[in-house]
């Protein structure tokens, strides 16, 4: 069966949800917005104490409880020290493909609720001034922040009460083309964020319910490795939808769903792996299975940190990750689409 998903709501969810700052860890922006959009759709929400979102929707049979994990926490910048020209040095939160934000702009979150803005500059950032403008690398030693604020002293940026540790966001540049492409950065893993509130939704115009107890988790550490560390113990299955990817030797694209049968670190579960294919299949998605470099979840987090519970990983593949990212309409469709079949499947 295919489902009828509504693709409006999933395409201003991802609006929504992208253009909410939360770089790793930083949850203080993005959390409100989520209550909000459940409670919009009749869902009451809970937390953990690493402030994970849950949304708990009772099954048809509550016996089995079975969790679908989609991270929120994009990757960021934190600013590492002031310099004596008001000029900020930074380190990554997360993986950031450096060369791809340099000349982007971005937004300083201070620990009093202020917001600056700023522009991402390379330390050699004139072909005019500099010889080393087209050959240094772009690294945590040579990319800057240059304040939108008239600072030319370490004391100048620390009067506007900005300190080491403050979190700084990278804008998203949402796009979506009159043929489908979305263009963004954050489709990893907003995009996913969407789908499940399209899944939810789909469930409560319905009124319909999963097969068994569901909690969507919605966590805020996956770009450091540890977003699914910690389960509920109830848990039994963790289903972490996030982005796939496209390159060699992989056979998704930005129009199918892609499973994951094996990451960096480790193959997911076997059997659910080969149900999600059935399921795929079932729910006329178009699908691919793939093997992933250089990539995990929060499902395989959960797996390593211990907890007893069988995982698998699917979501919409996305050319350019950690970058400026593109997918299409029918990859976020075929995505939730899969979900769906995944919820109400024994």
């Amino acid at each position: 069966m295919k489902y009828s998903v509504d693709m409006n709501y999933l395409i201003e969810s991802f609006r929504r949800v992208v253009n909410t700052p939360s770089p790793v860890g930083y949850y203080v922006k993005l959390n409100p917005v989520l209550e909000k959009m459940a409670d919009e759709l009749g869902y009451s929400v809970s937390y953990d104490q690493k402030n994970t979102l849950y949304i708990t929707v009772d099954g048809e049979d509550n016996t089995k409880t079975v969790a679908v994990g989609a991270h929120v926490d994009t990757l960021g910048l934190v600013v590492r020290s002031i310099n004596a020209n008001g000029t900020l040095s930074i380190r990554m939160l997360g993986g950031v493909c450096m060369p791809s934000i340099e000349g982007e702009t971005v937004t300083v979150h201070t620990r009093s609720g202020k917001d600056y803005s700023g522009l991402v500059i390379c330390k050699y950032h004139s072909v005019h001034v500099f010889d080393e403008a087209h050959k240094a690398e772009r690294n945590e030693d040579t990319i800057q922040i240059l304040l939108d604020e008239d600072v030319k002293t370490k004391s100048d940026v620390q009067a506007l009460g900005i300190q080491n540790g403050d979190v700084i966001s990278i804008e998203p540049r949402v796009q979506l083309t009159e043929n489908g492409y979305l263009k963004s950065r954050f489709i990893d893993d907003k995009g996913a964020v969407a789908c499940s509130f399209a899944a939810l939704k789909y469930l409560k115009e319905n009124s319909l319910k999963p097969k068994y107890k569901t909690v969507f988790a919605f966590p805020y550490h996956e770009e450091i490795g540890i977003g699914g560390a910690y389960v509920p113990s109830e848990i039994s299955e963790y289903v972490a939808v996030d982005i796939g990817l496209i390159g060699p030797e992989l056979d998704g694209d930005e129009y199918s769903v892609s499973i994951c049968a094996k990451d960096a670190l480790c193959p997911y579960d076997y059997e659910l792996t080969s149900k999600l294919i059935t399921l795929a299949q079932k729910a006329e998605c178009e699908y691919a299975v793939d093997v992933f470099y250089r990539y995990s979840t929060d499902a395989n987090a959960a797996m390593r940190a211990g907890n007893n519970i069988k995982n698998a990983a699917f979501g919409m593949a996305v050319y350019c990750s950690h970058g400026m990212e593109r997918t299409h309409i029918k990859g976020l469709e075929n995505t939730t689409g899969l979900l769906l079949e995944y919820l109400f499947a024994e």
